[in-house]
């Protein structure tokens, strides 16, 4: 567990496994693409907030969902994602939602290079999230499944990063360190890999970077 200050309070970070994460805030629990091969959400407390990037199913997992929701539990979740599930909040690319004093807002996540056989993007765009949330000023970018996009130099001054890191899905190394260059957080998580030499790129991160581990 990491824990980091904002204006609205310290925020607790847990990374679960693969793209899922835990953030407790003023004594809520935020979970984030919740997925039942990682961890064992029968042992995790209820959410009480849940933001799902996109409908895959290493991201929107109903046997890691069944565990923690009750019937106060709110969704954030992509416009794909509110298809299939009641009372969910979809958030196209650039809508917001407010959470109490929190604020999310859905920003792109998507392939332009990495392609399925028949051509398509594993990730178009427009599918799915990566997530901004705003705690008083104190700024956290969840990339979502994503590689490195024009978007991301738009997001503007980033405190805190998710950021995926693996073939063919989302972002090699190289593109990795590329994408931390243009959205310069001052902390950094990589997420969502298969391998990963933390030391190795904490030698290539931009001055005023710190990759968390």
């Amino acid at each position: 567990m990491k824990k980091f200050n904002t204006p609205l309070g310290e925020i607790d970070i847990t990374l679960l496994g693969h793209a899922s994460l835990l953030i407790k805030w003023q004594g809520k629990n935020i979970f984030v693409d919740p997925y039942s091969n990682v961890a064992d959400y029968s042992l995790q407390p209820k959410a009480d907030l849940i933001l799902l990037t996109h409908h895959h199913y290493d991201h929107m997992d109903e046997e890691a969902l069944k565990h923690i929701v009750t019937d106060k539990t709110v969704f954030v979740t992509s416009l794909t994602c509110a298809q299939s599930m009641k009372e969910a909040n979809g958030l196209a690319q650039g809508e917001s939602f407010k959470y109490g004093e929190l604020n999310i807002k859905a920003v792109y996540a998507y392939n332009i290079q990495n392609k399925r056989e028949d051509g398509l993007p594993f990730h178009p765009r427009g599918e799915g999230n990566g997530y901004i949330l705003d705690f008083g000023g104190y700024r956290v970018y969840i990339a979502g499944d994503t590689e490195i996009i024009p978007e991301m130099k738009d997001l503007g001054e980033i405190d805190l990063a998710f950021m995926p890191k693996n073939l063919p899905y989302t972002m090699s190394d190289q593109m990795f360190i590329e994408a931390v260059k243009v959205v310069k957080p001052k902390n950094l998580f990589a997420y969502h890999y298969f391998e990963i030499d933390v030391e190795a790129l904490k030698k290539s991160m931009p001055q005023g970077v710190t990759i968390q581990n």
